[in-house]
Formats: structure tokens, sequence, C-alpha cells
């Protein structure tokens, strides 16, 4: 964990950063149901992995950030380390985001990967984590145009020190931003032996943090693990079933062509709060006439009374037909109704909805 003079001189620095111009003026947004959107009603704004656009992810330093920016939630991807510490990095591998075959060569599995799970915290404390490297690119980063390649500012951190740090942000400003934790690959751990749904649990529970009021979300793609959060370990914390696409390969065997459906959907709500889709799985596109070809999958998700917080929202990677990162959020929060949106750009994000929401 830092101290708290190196936190000090982050916000310092950062949170110039944060005040960014913001959007134009513009007429005040609606909700699904007609009525102006206001303070309470506006959508969740969701730091993916912290200020991602601006800083390595998953750093405490993009966390402080993003929490500057005034983003509603901070994302956190939890992995297990050897000695079973959840650590927050958004891969079971550690090969993108750390200099791990720098200082440990020797280390790499037959795949030819390194493996978070294979190293003790001890270990992980030797790392720095830098900006995500594009996958088979050497260098070059998967975002050109963001922060630059290099052997990294700082290292992993643990999901207690991310707490520490949210928690003492909070208190220090004022604030009531709240985690959005996703176990990553329960299923690959399982197989490694280990529980990572316990280990998160057990975590915020030495941080006081287990009740639905404390302002977390858990996330997973993996059915069977948030029903296991649910009706075995009995989290009283809201929980939100991940879709994905088939031909990810994620962790497990789930069919999420069929968790869309009206079925998949009424058998979600039996043991989540909401959904997190694919922002594709929304939109696809424009038509010859140049109209936003969207899908009924959020509508229908509100029918069975789940919460939608579709991922990823980025400037500098825009869907097809998508000119501008406004009209992106026009289209998914002024006209889809989404209850939330996961940014690299929380600032971009925050400065739009508060141009759009009446006082």
């Amino acid at each position: 964990m830092r101290c708290p003079s190196y936190v000090t001189r982050v916000l310092g620095v950062l949170l110039s950063l944060a005040c960014t111009a913001a959007f134009g003026a513009a007429a005040d947004a609606r909700r699904e149901d007609g009525k102006p959107m206001t303070a309470e009603t506006r959508p969740i704004v969701i730091a993916h992995r912290g200020a991602s656009g601006y800083l390595p992810e998953h750093t405490l330093p993009a966390k402080a950030l993003a929490h500057g920016m005034g983003a509603d939630f901070l994302e956190q991807d939890i992995v297990l380390t050897k000695d079973a510490v959840p650590i927050v990095l958004h891969d079971i591998l550690l090969d993108s985001t750390t200099n791990v075959a720098t200082v440990f060569p020797d280390r790499a599995r037959a795949d030819g990967h390194f493996y978070a799970i294979d190293f003790t915290l001890t270990e992980i404390r030797e790392l720095r984590a830098h900006e995500r490297r594009a996958p088979g690119e050497g260098d070059s980063t998967a975002f050109p145009a963001r922060f630059p390649a290099g052997p990294g500012l700082s290292g992993v951190p643990t999901l207690a020190e991310e707490i520490q740090l949210i928690e003492g942000l909070n208190r220090s400003r004022g604030m009531r931003t709240g985690l959005y934790i996703e176990l990553k690959a329960p299923q690959f751990h399982k197989a490694e032996g280990m529980d990572i749904a316990r280990a998160v649990l057990d975590v915020l529970k030495d941080a006081g943090l287990a009740e639905a009021s404390d302002r977390i979300y858990l996330q997973c793609f993996d059915p069977p693990t948030l029903q296991y959060l649910k009706d075995t370990l009995q989290t009283s914390l809201p929980l939100i079933q991940l879709i994905g696409d088939n031909s990810w390969g994620e962790d497990g065997d789930t069919n999420y062509d069929y968790l869309r459906t009206d079925e998949g959907l009424a058998e979600i709500a039996r043991y989540a709060d909401g959904i997190g889709p694919w922002i594709l799985q929304i939109y696809s596109g424009r038509d010859e006439s140049g109209e936003a070809m969207v899908t009924d999958l959020v509508a229908r998700a509100h029918r069975a009374g789940l919460l939608v917080h579709p991922f990823t929202f980025r400037r500098d990677a825009l869907p097809p037909g998508i000119s501008t990162y406004r009209e992106l959020l026009e289209l998914f929060i002024g006209q889809v109704g989404v209850d939330g949106v996961f940014t690299d750009f929380p600032d971009l994000t925050v400065n739009y909805l508060e141009s759009v929401t009446t006082p």
C-alpha cells in the first residue's frame, strides 16, 4: 500500500486531469419512462480498471485518478496468488501488464505464459505494472495513444490495499465511491484447488464491507459461481451476471446466447440483480438509412427486473457507425436507457451526465 504522502502527490498531479473540459450544453436526457434524468436516477459510472484511458490499468494511481474524476464505482478484477491472496489484475496471466518475463524469466508454464497463481504475494511485489501490451506486438501498447510503454511506475495491488485506498479517499474527500469486483476465471481457480469467491468475501468481511448497503457489486461470467455466492456463501451483496460472446472462450462452458433469451434472463433473475453485456450485444451498427440498429436486450432485461451495465465504453475504440464518444453515450444512455456504463474514460462520462441531468 502506498503511503499517504504518495496518494496526496498522486491526487495533486492527477486531479488536474480530471478537470477536462465538459461536453457542450445539451438538452436534458430522458429515462425510458420519459421522465427527466436527475442525479438520483441517472446511470452509474463505473471506472473500468480505473481511469485506464489515461494510466496503466488496475494500478493505484489509475484508481486514485478515477476517484478524483467522480466515478461512482471503481472496478477490481481479481485473481489469486499461489498463497491465495486476492490481487487486482485483469488476467490470470501476468504477461501483458507486468515485467514478469524480465524478473522471473524461467517461471513460465509449458505454454509459454506466466500465471499469477504460480507466484506468491512476495514474488508479485517484485513486479512492476505497465501499460497493457498488444498481443504478439513486442513493446507496442494495446491502445497506442494512451500511456506510453515503459518498465512500470507502480506494483500490482492486493484487493485489501485497493480497499484501503478507496476507503481513505472516501473519507478525505467526503465521497461514497463504491467497489465493483469481478471474480476472474473461478473454474480455473477451482481446478488449481482454490475458492476465489470465498477468498474475496473474506477480504471484504475483514474490511467491514460485506453488507448490501456497502456500495459493492460482485460480477462474474460464470453462472455457477454467482449461484454459489448467493445460495452457499449467502452474500447479500448485489450480483451481476456478465455476458460475453461464445467465441471468447471464457472460463467454464456457459452458453451466452442462451443467457440473452427471455428464458435465460429469467434464470439470471433468480440469482443475480443485473447483467453486464458486451455493448455489441445491444448495438450492432447502422442500417442503410443510417439508423442505429439496437436490440431489445435492455428492455427485456428490465422487464425481468434486472439492471443493465454494459461494457466497455472507450473514446479510442468506438463501435462501428459511431463517430464520437458523446454520440455513443447519447445512444446508450439517452435512447437505450442503460443503468450504468463501464468506461475507460470516467471524466468524459461524468461530464456528459452532468450536462444532461436535470438539477
